[in-house]
């Protein structure tokens, strides 16, 4: 199997509400969007809005409201990134899980869930490198 990810689908309970989100809040343009599902391109990868029942009956899981212990993360190359990134968030209608604060791997990074619930982490690694188009690599 090849080493990358191609794709983050995120079931959500409203289509609009999310997009609102996305875009409104927090500027994101979409690639592809009908009434039951939305992409946006992101570097290296997409993200994708479905709504969260059919995403269910598409998975044959059922989602039964506990953290799945999954997250989601946005790099930025300083603190003040980290900041600024988590401010925007939640003036677009996040809810703030933990500020960001110094963590014991050396960053610095905070959580927000989006208004479906699903876990973002706003982080700067020291160990890691954001290229000119937004991708991160790690160890370099």
């Amino acid at each position: 199997m090849d080493q990358r990810l191609s794709l983050i689908t995120l079931g959500v309970e409203d289509i609009s509400r999310a997009r609102c989100f996305y875009e409104d809040g927090l500027g994101w343009s979409p690639v592809s969007a009908t009434e039951d599902v939305c992409f946006y391109q992101l570097p290296g990868l997409a993200l994708g809005l479905f709504g969260r029942a059919a995403l269910a009956e598409d998975a044959r899981r059922p989602i039964d409201g506990t953290f799945s212990g999954v997250t989601i993360a946005i790099n930025e190359p300083s603190r003040e990134g980290v900041d600024a990134t988590f401010a925007e968030a939640l003036a677009a209608g996040a809810r703030a899980l933990k500020a960001p604060e110094p963590v014991f791997w050396g960053g610095y990074s905070g959580y927000f869930a989006d208004p479906d619930g699903h876990v973002w982490e706003v982080a700067h690694n020291p160990g890691s490198v954001i290229g000119p188009d937004g991708a991160t690599t790690f160890g370099g």
